[in-house]
């Protein structure tokens, strides 16, 4: 009773067949078995372990009944009593180390993604029999996995990560240094073949490895999604989401009868690459606006609601129209102008509204990329190291105020708090506002890049030079 689904039910016939298995008594009296509290629906088999394990206690066939309140308990049983793995190990961890217990008694399988949390003793067991002797006192058969942290090992050369060169393409490559520099969102945008996947994958590999909170933050999220902790994560990288243009609304905002966290908070604290930006269903399109300006996301359902983080760098790639090859050198485009401004249209503009640089990918001629040299990596490391100091300065300046790290997360006004601001700049940011019509959200937008701008240069002040740039950003589209 308590508002269990039917996995719940029915795991009173795993339990038995479990029980006939290995030799303990079912009760035959009847059992009530309360999940509190009752007004909450509970889903899921992890249930299954807690359950036999208090049906155990209950009906005498377990010793040592006291050391139960030390522990948490969680796992679905298979028929003949072995104990399979489940979803959200990492947040059933923390939270039993929140409220006191002693340790957490989980399936083997699910161990490693636990031990992440400190400070509190991680129990992997195979089968019913290894828990049950646990609490019968045979400690010859008690094994805790001890808290290991390999999100604290030590950084490795990002430039060998770096698999993919990119030849030519110099405003774009400014544009992934910022962005990545200051959090902010980046549409590339040219004839294909140009180059803007590449970029767009190189760009996660131009971001600050996650710290221990940031990871512990991220691996929650996609351990509640029941995809486990990634090899990725345990090395402090950050994710990197590139969803399929026919996903729905729900898989990337999040959704499904048991409201599951989405595309969007899987890429928290990381990248979300979203490839011919047109194709997504515009109502996929216009559910990213609210989670782009307040980084999370609230979903609700009837008698449901959940908060899932989503502070993701957004990457979109466009073709500039339904042919591909319009401002192309060599290659003539056959769409007409209707053509093009319907293509363009499926974009509303207050989504492109959100995004900060507008690049334009131009294609690199053959000449270039055959006879070019592939760079030295001592060029990476030094735009790498740029990158890095960058994002140090913005951490001392938003260290006192909450939910900011970052030029991104910050509003213009704030920035202008902060900052000093030379006159030629906003005389410079005005013309520009008065000539292309900027709403205020882009003109807040043009702050915070001038700001990251500046930040790059170890610049206290924001200097005219910053804000032409910026701009130059916002005009390519």
């Amino acid at each position: 009773m308590g508002l269990p689904d039917s996995a719940i039910r029915e795991s009173l016939e795993r339990i038995e067949s479990a029980f006939k298995t290995n030799g303990y008594k079912f009760p035959r009296t009847k059992l009530v078995i309360n999940l509190a509290p009752a007004d909450i629906r509970k889903s899921g088999t992890a249930f299954d372990l807690p359950i036999a394990i208090g049906i155990l206690a209950a009906s005498g066939q377990l010793t040592n009944v006291e050391d139960l309140q030390k522990y948490l308990l969680m796992g679905e049983l298979s028929l003949d009593g072995c104990i399979r793995s489940i979803r959200g190990a990492l947040p059933i961890a923390l939270q039993a180390k929140k409220d006191g217990f002693n340790g957490v008694i989980l399936p083997k399988e699910n161990t490693s993604e636990a031990a992440l949390i400190q400070s509190i003793a991680i129990i992997g067991a195979a089968h019913l029999n290894e828990v049950v002797a646990l609490f019968n006192n045979q400690h010859a058969i008690k094994k805790i996995v001890k808290n290991y942290c390999p999100l604290e090992q030590e950084e490795m050369n990002t430039a060998v990560e770096l698999k993919e060169t990119v030849i030519g393409q110099e405003l774009a490559k400014r544009a992934l240094e910022i962005a990545a520099a200051g959090g902010h969102h980046l549409l590339l945008y040219g004839a294909p073949g140009a180059g803007k996947t590449m970029l767009a994958r190189r760009l996660s590999q131009l971001l600050p490895k996650l710290s221990y909170p940031e990871a512990i933050e991220t691996s929650l999220i996609h351990s509640a999604a029941g995809q486990g902790i990634h090899s990725q994560l345990v090395n402090r990288k950050r994710p990197f989401r590139d969803p399929h243009h026919s996903i729905s609304d729900a898989g990337l905002i999040g959704g499904g009868r048991n409201l599951q966290p989405g595309e969007i908070s899987l890429a928290h604290h990381g990248v979300l690459f979203l490839d011919e930006l047109p194709e997504f269903r515009r109502n996929v399109l216009e559910a990213l606006r609210q989670p782009l300006e307040e980084r999370c996301i609230v979903l609700a359902r009837a008698g449901q609601t959940c908060h899932y983080p989503c502070s993701f760098l957004l990457v979109a790639a466009m073709n500039p129209c339904p042919c591909r090859y319009y401002g192309h050198p060599t290659i003539n485009c056959t769409c007409t102008i209707g053509m093009i401004q319907r293509y363009k249209h499926r974009i509303s503009g207050p989504l492109l509204d959100r995004i900060d640089l507008h690049v334009e990918v131009k294609p690199v001629g053959s000449a270039e990329l055959i006879h070019t040299v592939t760079p030295e990596n001592s060029t990476l490391v030094a735009t790498i190291a740029k990158i890095k100091r960058a994002r140090e300065i913005q951490m001392q300046r938003w260290n006192k105020i909450a939910a900011h790290s970052f030029n991104a997360q910050a509003s213009g006004q704030l920035i202008r708090t902060v900052s000093k601001v030379e006159t030629e700049g906003l005389k410079i940011l005005e013309k520009a506002a008065i000539k292309f019509g900027y709403s205020a959200r882009v003109v807040d937008r043009l702050f915070k890049v001038a700001r990251t701008i500046a930040d790059l240069e170890e610049q206290t002040a924001i200097l005219p030079g910053h804000f032409a740039e910026a701009i130059q950003f916002r005009n390519n589209s």
